[in-house]
């Protein structure tokens, strides 16, 4: 990979002026920041070159200089502006890119409690909605323990077929690989008996779940006080409660 861009560096002195598809900001937007190597990477970071050098001139050298990543990463401010173009502020960039990728490692994996039952949704999210004047449709993802490890919000206003598709539903499940979720609303009149609007959207949901293989656990809607699980009321036509694994109190 260097020596490709080292051939495109000879001939486009300016990043600016290289194909766009191999600039290293659009690659990282058209095909993801995997497809880059790491000098790209550096030059992203670097954003601009310096002392007639480029960001990827100027990277290429940080490699070449330092030989490897774990070298770069224990450097001091010092050595990286020992080179030409180096300046204190591309130099404190680089520091805290390498910083923030160790915090990032040190960090704990925090996850939720797990859901056994619908009482355990409503204990975890109705400090989170009981103040809310509108209804807001949340997905909480699990993992293969029932264990929550992230929610997302997936709408604000009344809840409608027309309103709630299960491909904005389900995007950030898939996008984590959750072993299943539950979908959590409020009713902010109170009263959490769900309509018929709120029993179709969740047999469209567990439909979607079955065809991309995530587990629609439960629907719990929250009002003042109380709850109701879509599952455990019976609400859900029998033949899609048995496919579906509920969380039943």
């Amino acid at each position: 990979m260097h020596g490709d861009v080292r051939i495109l560096h000879m001939a486009y002195k300016s990043i600016k002026n290289w194909p766009e598809e191999e600039r290293p900001r659009e690659r990282l937007l058209k095909l993801g920041v995997e497809s880059l190597s790491n000098a790209q990477l550096l030059a992203i970071i670097l954003r601009i070159g310096g002392g007639g050098k480029s960001a990827i001139d100027l990277a290429m050298e940080m490699l070449d200089s330092f030989k490897n990543l774990k070298d770069m990463d224990s450097a001091s401010i010092k050595e990286f502006t020992a080179l030409k173009g180096m300046g204190v502020a591309k130099a404190s960039q680089v520091k805290a890119a390498f910083e923030l990728g160790r915090r990032l490692f040190r960090e704990p994996d925090k996850k939720g409690p797990v859901f056994s039952s619908s009482m355990d949704v409503y204990s975890y999210y109705h400090p989170v909605v009981k103040d809310m004047k509108k209804e807001v449709l949340f997905c909480a993802m699990l993992d293969a323990k029932n264990r929550i490890f992230r929610d997302c919000r997936i709408s604000e206003g009344t809840l409608t077929n027309s309103f709630i598709h299960p491909r904005e539903a389900f995007s950030n499940a898939i996008r984590e690989s959750a072993a299943a979720v539950i979908f959590i609303h409020n009713h902010p009149s109170g009263d959490p008996t769900p309509s018929r609007e709120d029993i179709s959207i969740t047999e469209r949901l567990i439909h979607t779940g079955e065809i991309i293989g995530i587990k629609v656990l439960d629907h719990v809607i929250i009002g003042n006080s109380k709850h109701i699980s879509i599952m455990d009321g019976g609400y859900i036509k029998q033949n899609q409660n048995a496919k579906s694994k509920s969380v039943s109190d």
